[in-house]
């Protein structure tokens, strides 16, 4: 439930359009709900701005369709990160109206799309097109939070005059997110070319010595651009909601 929704409701009781105790069963469940195998967060959209996001890993389709159908009966958007597509095959079945993103592992649904609320642009970058994945769990996640989302793809450091073709979409973003696996140079040298924060995402994509992204994630964390703030590997889930809660600061 969010803030517009609870004025709408205490609204309504003051005006008598709506019962006392119409409201009251409305808003019994305003905190928390308990379906057994989930404590649901219906009070964090008004906490936090955001709704409770449901991680599919680990969880079974009728446990990720539980969650969404009480979700739903209190929020404008309910997005479900790290789903597979057989899973949410099953999960469509129940919701039609939602969009599965294959690539980046995560089905959205939105009732009514949030008002874009952002002080500018989003910008994310992915050092390689390996690292799309990851960049769209991003890119998805503050789009539907209500930001305005840009992107470019595959400008890293081995041809950086990719890079430098987008110098207007650099500088004017208010956020930037750069999303690199390998060794993890690209958010250094966007750094230093910007003067936004920078939220930088090492992703698990490199040979050997990569060692599943620490070596991104290692060079990431030792970053000279002081603008540079780093989540965890393969993260653009983190990144995109970070990205938004700095852009709507």
């Amino acid at each position: 439930m969010n803030h517009d929704t609870l004025i709408s409701i205490l609204k309504d009781v003051s005006l008598g359009k709506v019962p006392v105790d119409d409201a009251a069963n409305r808003l019994k469940t305003l905190s928390m709900e308990d379906i057994e195998y989930a404590h649901i967060d219906h009070h964090r959209s008004l906490r936090k701005g955001f709704p409770e996001v449901i991680f599919g890993d680990g969880k079974t389709p009728d446990q990720i369709i539980g969650i969404m159908g009480r979700m739903a009966l209190h929020e404008e958007v309910v997005l479900v990160t790290r789903i597979d597509a057989e899973k949410a095959a099953l999960v469509l079945k129940h919701f039609p109206d939602a969009v599965f993103h294959q690539q980046a592992r995560i089905l959205i649904l939105e009732k009514k799309k949030l008002p874009k609320q952002g002080r500018g642009d989003i910008l994310v970058i992915s050092a390689g097109t390996s690292d799309i994945p990851v960049a769209m769990e991003a890119y998805l996640t503050a789009d539907a939070m209500g930001n305005q989302v840009k992107s470019v793809f595959d400008v890293g450091v081995a041809g950086i005059h990719r890079l430098l073709d987008h110098r207007d979409l650099l500088e004017t973003a208010s956020v930037l997110i750069v999303v690199a696996g390998m060794e993890g140079a690209l958010p250094s040298v966007v750094a230093g070319l910007v003067k936004s924060p920078v939220i930088a995402v090492p992703t698990s994509v490199g040979y050997g010595v990569s060692l599943g992204g620490l070596t991104a994630l290692f060079s990431m964390l030792n970053s000279c651009s002081s603008n540079v703030a780093v989540v965890n590997i393969d993260n653009g889930f983190g990144a995109g909601y970070m990205a938004s809660t700095i852009n709507k600061i």
